[in-house]
């Protein structure tokens, strides 16, 4: 999705580059579904109930949503925070 997306581009010097290891990993950019917006915010509700300390809707947030309500695999070292928030992902990760 664009959150992902815009994550990625940090790796990259021109948008270009980018393209072709999308292209090249046969990946595409999906719109986020509203569904996944939605149970965004309530995840990050319940993060801030927990005292999370940031005041946006992080961008984990979005990405874990957006797995959840399409039904797929997420590829994270960040396996605590969408375990505990996105308990129903597949998570994938390399460690």
């Amino acid at each position: 999705n664009s959150v992902i997306y815009a994550e990625l581009s940090v790796a990259f010097a021109r948008i270009e580059e980018l393209e072709e290891i999308i292209l090249q990993a046969a990946l595409s950019v999906e719109a986020i579904p509203r569904e996944a917006l939605f149970l965004a915010g309530k995840a990050f509700v319940n993060y801030r109930r927990r005292r999370g300390a940031k005041h946006g809707v992080l961008p984990d947030f979005f990405i874990g949503a957006h797995a959840a309500v399409a039904g797929c695999a997420l590829l994270t070292r960040d396996v605590g925070r969408y375990r505990t928030y996105f308990p129903n992902v597949r998570l994938i990760s390399p460690s």
